[in-house]
């Protein structure tokens, strides 16, 4: 058993020693997580520990999901990021949305994760269903956030394209 153990922790150590420098320049060999935190970038065996404290407590896969513990965006980050937008720019997207083009539009195709080639095809698919999106005299902007959701979610170019539905 410590055999295996410490067979296990001589291969973590070889691959943090061995790691592209481009991987660890953010934060280290180990990945994002309360290791990230506490032991920061510092290549070597360092890097052995960071990985055991993002395991021990799960930390990496919370991090990934919220965007903390230095894991960047998040899903939750993103997911917040599009509310506020569509919250403080729905009567400029209801208006984008039915003209099918527009600044605020674009950067809503940008927040769900769309790339350059797919702004068009975003524009088009959310006018085609402005009817659906805005339906109803209760449609405020969290619901038409689920409904472009929704609509581009259904077109399978554009849920190949965007990332962040």
């Amino acid at each position: 058993m410590i055999k295996k153990i410490t067979l296990s922790l001589t291969a973590i150590a070889m691959a943090a020693f061995t790691m592209p420098t481009a991987i660890s320049a953010a934060y280290g060999a180990a990945g994002c997580g309360l290791g990230a935190i506490v032991f920061g970038a510092k290549p070597g065996i360092v890097q052995v520990l960071a990985a055991t404290t993002n395991g021990t407590f799960a930390s990496q896969t919370f991090g990934i999901t919220t965007g903390t513990s230095e894991c960047g965006g998040g899903l939750v980050k993103v997911e917040a990021e599009q509310k506020v937008y569509a919250y403080n720019n729905f009567n400029q997207l209801q208006k984008e949305i039915a003209q099918g083009k527009g600044e605020r539009l674009q950067t809503m195709a940008y927040l769900m994760g769309c790339n350059a080639e797919s702004l068009n095809g975003f524009s088009a698919v959310a006018q085609k269903n402005y009817s659906t999106i805005f339906a109803g005299e209760t449609t405020n902007s969290d619901v038409m956030l689920e409904r472009l959701r929704a609509s581009v979610k259904a077109d399978a170019t554009l849920a190949s394209q965007c990332s962040a539905l």
